[in-house]
């Protein structure tokens, strides 16, 4: 990374700036100072206690990052939406887990991420920033170094991540749009399943109805909140499982897998600050229900 020191900043520890302006976790300066990376400013190292002045070019190099061992590269097609330097944002299939697991070591999306990055002669590794459920389909962000991803997670806690999500629950909603404000957490006796409880952690779903039926409900969904599983596990909870859900209450009859898509995804780049806007049409197997509807 590379920066010319304003005037508006002269005066500022090192320190100060990274952690102030370009948004340095400790946890990041402290694996530059210790883990192999360097500080230079106008082509000398500094530490981080340098008083910066107005037209100083700071460069930071970052070091290597490791991979895995366990995680091995898997060519395989990937639809990506957008790419450059720091991020990936790519339109998930559904049926592909994000990250190996013990029921799904390999074939996942950061197996083929590895395969893209050496393809790319690239030693990039994966942070997937906004998670999606292996049946789950659509846009998903990926950072491609610990800075970006650690300046992308600082927005998820503030909420400048926003995702869009657009569903088919089963039964048909009373109201044109409302809120579920539930709590949730673990189910007992399952590492997987999750349930409205009062001992959860609190979580807020927002929803509109696009189009209903007798039978079901398409709608677009906003999270307040981002709890596993969160839109699954209201909507069950509430007597409208999402079609295809078997986990948690819906049939197979019209689909297969849940009927859940991460359709609109909008962040600030990490680097240049530009306020990105993305969007992903619905997969043919919801399109297919909603046809049916």
């Amino acid at each position: 990374m590379e920066w010319i020191i304003e005037k508006k900043h002269e005066g500022m520890l090192l320190r100060d700036y990274l952690r102030e302006v370009r948004g340095f976790s400790r946890r990041i300066l402290k694996a530059v100072k210790f883990d192999g990376g360097a500080i230079l400013v106008n082509g000398i190292e500094q530490s981080v206690r340098y008083p910066l002045s107005a037209g100083d070019k700071l460069m930071i190099h970052f070091p290597k990052e490791s991979r895995s061992n366990s995680m091995q590269p898997e060519p395989m097609e990937l639809s990506i939406i957008y790419e450059d330097n720091d991020i990936l944002v790519i339109n998930k299939a559904s049926g592909l887990p994000a990250i190996p697991s013990f029921h799904h070591p390999n074939g996942t999306l950061a197996n083929g991420l590895l395969a893209h990055y050496e393809k790319q002669k690239s030693s990039a590794t994966v942070h997937i920033v906004t998670r999606l459920d292996r049946d789950t389909s659509g846009l998903l962000l990926v950072a491609k170094h610990r800075y970006s991803h650690s300046i992308l997670a600082a927005q998820q806690q503030t909420k400048a991540v926003q995702r869009t999500y657009q569903a088919i629950v089963e039964g048909c909603l009373s109201k044109q749009a409302g809120t579920i404000h539930a709590p949730i957490g673990r189910k007992p006796g399952s590492i997987i399943e999750r349930e409205i409880r009062s001992d959860g952690k609190d979580a807020v779903t927002h929803y509109k109805v696009e189009k209903k039926t007798t039978k079901h409900s398409f709608i677009t969904v906003q999270l307040e909140t981002g709890r596993t599983h969160q839109i699954r596990v209201h909507f069950s909870g509430t007597g409208y499982p999402l079609c295809g859900d078997t986990l948690y209450g819906g049939s197979t009859h019209l689909i297969k897998r849940q009927a859940l898509h991460c359709s609109l995804l909008s962040f600030i780049h990490p680097i240049t600050k530009e306020l990105l806007y993305f969007t992903a049409e619905l997969p043919q197997d919801m399109v297919n229900v909603l046809q049916k509807m």
